[in-house]
This record gives structure tokens, sequence and C-alpha cells, in this order.
């Protein structure tokens, strides 16, 4: 894996968290549905990327892009509501809610700059 697409990196990367998370809750705290949505949504955000990444045309970079970043919002999704039920704590949900929002703001950047450079 290349070091300088930082997109690329954080999304690998958060999908591990996510991974780990979803054997956390599976394993220790027997939640088994809530854990396989957000397991398949974060992972699948960095699917995206990767496949953005391997695009045949520019728009089809901006379609997987795009997918990756509707990916990375549900995530958001599924991290509060397991924070509201109490499956995850206050620094849990924090830290990678964090992550999750760092990576949405990464992706807007990239759409916004894709599409100025093209009007």
């Amino acid at each position: 894996m290349k070091k300088d697409n930082i997109i690329q990196e954080k999304s690998f990367a958060f999908a591990i968290r996510i991974v780990n998370l979803y054997k956390y809750l599976y394993e220790e705290r027997k939640e088994y549905i809530l854990s396989k949505q957000v397991l398949r949504s974060g992972t699948s955000i960095g699917a995206n990327v990767e496949e953005s990444i391997g695009g045949q045309s520019e728009k089809d970079f901006i379609s997987k892009l795009s997918i990756a970043y509707k990916e990375a919002r549900e995530t958001i999704y599924w991290l509060k509501l397991l924070f509201a039920t109490d499956y995850l704590n206050q620094e849990q949900a924090d830290s990678l809610l964090e992550d999750a929002e760092e990576i949405c703001k990464i992706i807007g950047k990239i759409q916004i700059t894709i599409k100025n450079r093209n009007s």
C-alpha cells in the first residue's frame, strides 16, 4: 500500500478498528445485529475507496468515492446508535466517531476539488 494516499490509509485503519469493534460487540457484549451493520458499513468505506482508486474513468472514481462517503455517514449512524443503547461508552464512541467524521471530511474535500477542477 502506498504511503501517500491519506484516504486509503485512514479508511483501511478505520476498517481494522471496526473489525475489532465487531469482535468486541459480538464476543463480549453478545450484540449480534447492530454489530453486523456497523461491520458492513464501516469496512465498506475502505473497499469503495480502493474501488475508486482503480476506477476506469473519473466518473467511476467519483461514483465509488460517493458510495464511500455514504457508507461513512451510515457508519456514523450505527456508532451513535451503539452509544445511545449503551453498547459503547463515551470514550469508545467519541474516538470512533472522530475517525469516521474525519474520513467524511477528507472524502468531501476530494469531491469538492474534483468538482471545482471540472467546472
